[in-house]
């Protein structure tokens, strides 16, 4: 049986949630431990979908032993991970420690395909950069982190070379039960 799309969806909703995060995090326990208040778990811990960021290039020129003017740049990217997940210090508002990149295998998606996102988001913040916060958290400082902490997140489903692949690579990984949705109800035209 194959990972389905709506599979995929539900467990980025799920996880999305920031209480539903910690009980992902249970299952490994090193990134568990990272969050600053498990009591205040909603403002220490902040769930980002789809993350974007904003990647800086700061450049200092050089003419003739003098320097030129400062010139920054930036560009706004969506990262290849399905999640991010900020450690955030309750008190005093600001992000803190590493940050942890989740990804969830996606339909149709092979174990090198699985891989390259994680070492493309690699690339990616191993420069200069700022997240691009959700508007409730707009009001937190939000640099760059210390340290990416990876997170492979996979269905009973997945293919079993995926797994292996990922623990033979030292990458953690956990497994998610698909939660059945409640039918929706028949609407009047269905009955009828």
């Amino acid at each position: 049986m194959s990972i389905k799309k709506s599979d995929y969806e539900q467990v980025l909703s799920q996880y999305s949630n920031h209480t539903e995060a910690i009980e992902l995090l249970k299952q490994y326990r090193p990134y568990l431990e990272m969050i600053p208040s498990i009591r205040r778990s909603e403002e220490s811990l902040i769930t980002m979908p789809l993350p974007v960021v904003q990647l800086r290039k700061v450049t200092i020129g050089q003419q003739l032993n003098q320097f030129s003017p400062i010139t920054a740049t930036s560009k706004t990217i969506l990262l290849p991970c399905d999640l991010a997940y900020l450690m955030c210090d309750p008190e005093w508002k600001i992000k803190m420690g590493g940050e942890i990149i989740i990804f969830i295998h996606r339909p149709e998606e092979d174990l090198s395909d699985l891989l390259a996102r994680w070492r493309q988001t690699q690339v990616l913040l191993d420069h200069d950069y700022e997240w691009v916060m959700p508007q409730y958290y707009r009001h937190i400082i939000c640099e760059s982190g210390e340290y990416l902490y990876p997170l492979f997140v996979l269905f009973p489903q997945t293919p079993e070379h995926i797994q292996k692949g990922l623990i033979g690579a030292h990458l953690p990984v956990v497994t998610t039960p698909i939660l059945q949705m409640p039918q929706a109800e028949l609407t009047s035209s269905d009955r009828a």
